[in-house]
């Protein structure tokens, strides 16, 4: 394995080409997936923090809170289903807010609740709210009393909690009643009374999917709470769209390292002559070319990785990139498993090398 290093050490420059092209593969990769953590995480954050086995909407809802409508008759037979636990209402808003201090209107998702999910302390009094800390980001601190919606409901803003965001807006999290107030003075064309939810979520055991619907005849729709995050609006699409590229990607990957060390393997031949010769093995041999292959492959996830750390510090703030470490891990295990695979390639170049006509075709 000396060789192998050697020639790294002492002729680096015929490596430059594809470290280089490997290098923004890298940044590409890195950029791709965490422009697509930023949307799934930015999305789903209201939801993946529920602390509940099940979300149930109303049957004709297609699985979305805004359309959904949970009667007080319909949550009497949902807590009566066998394995049923415990429910909670939720219900959200998506409006605009305007911040104290700041002249940019705020997207924000004034969810009500009955349930704390993860990180969020009970709901709080009337007329106050918790807000995720992408509404911090905005201007607002705690203490603020933001505006919400054309009728400028007044909401005080208590604390702040992390990755709660519902749709890419800044979740505020807010009793039932101070919801009700919100939706109904901002939105009179979906207003809601007193005994009404969007959705309900729900802990227990057992078929919760099955139960729940068979004890309300079908007028529910019941999802797992993983299903519900994939029937949010455009997160699955989002996520196989850039699940996609980043795959074609990595095959751009791969034959980027196959035709280099292809190349460079031809260009050996006659040193492996020498080496076969003098009783080189073939797999040690290819083992060297992939040695070399994954040292380039890990110098350029370094250089991309610090390319796209800048590019996520220049951007601005309104681009969700989010770069998170099982996204820098993935990446590197793609780019190095992408490159043991191209290296693969040379291997049979090498299995072939006769070491007396590549002695011969050397010299």
């Amino acid at each position: 394995m000396n060789l192998p290093l050697l020639e790294l050490r002492r002729q680096p420059s015929r490596f430059i080409v594809a470290t280089v092209v490997l290098s923004f593969l890298a940044t590409l990769l890195m950029f791709l997936g965490g422009l697509l953590d930023g949307l799934y995480l930015g999305s789903t954050g209201a939801i993946r923090a529920q602390q509940a086995d099940v979300i149930v909407y109303s049957e004709s809802a297609r699985d979305s809170f805004l359309r959904s409508r949970i009667t007080s008759e319909q949550r009497a037979q949902v807590e009566a289903a066998e394995g049923v636990e415990e429910v909670g209402g939720i219900g959200f808003v998506l409006l605009g807010a305007q911040v104290p201090g700041e002249t940019d209107i705020a997207n924000v998702a004034v969810a009500g609740y009955e349930t704390p999910p993860k990180g969020v302390p009970a709901p709080p009094p009337d007329g106050q709210g918790i807000a995720d800390t992408r509404l911090e980001d905005a201007g607002a601190s705690t203490g603020d009393v933001i505006l919400v919606g054309p009728q400028q409901t007044p909401i005080e803003i208590i604390g702040f909690v992390d990755d709660t965001s519902y749709l890419q807006q800044s979740s505020v999290w807010v009793n039932l009643p101070t919801w009700r107030a919100v939706q109904n003075a901002n939105r009179p064309d979906s207003t809601v009374s007193d005994d009404i939810v969007q959705a309900l979520v729900v802990s227990g055991t057992g078929d919760l999917v099955t139960s729940i619907d068979t004890a309300t005849a079908g007028a529910t729709s019941t999802l797992t709470k993983d299903d519900a995050v994939l029937a949010l609006p455009g997160v699955k699409q989002q996520g196989d769209t850039f699940n996609q590229i980043i795959y074609s990607t990595l095959v751009v990957v791969l034959a980027v390292v196959g035709l280099f060390f292809s190349l460079l393997t031809l260009e050996r031949l006659g040193l492996y002559g020498v080496l076969k010769a003098i009783g080189a093995s073939t797999r040690r041999l290819f083992a060297g070319v992939v040695l070399q292959a994954v040292i380039v492959a890990v110098v350029a996830f370094v250089i991309g990785s610090l390319l796209a750390i800048g590019a996520a510090a220049a951007l601005p703030a309104a681009v969700p990139l989010q770069l998170t470490p099982a996204r820098f891990l993935s990446t590197f295990i793609g780019l190095v498993v992408a490159a043991v695979l191209g290296s693969a390639v040379s291997l049979r170049k090498v299995t072939k090398v006769d070491p007396a006509s590549a002695i011969g075709n050397a010299s």
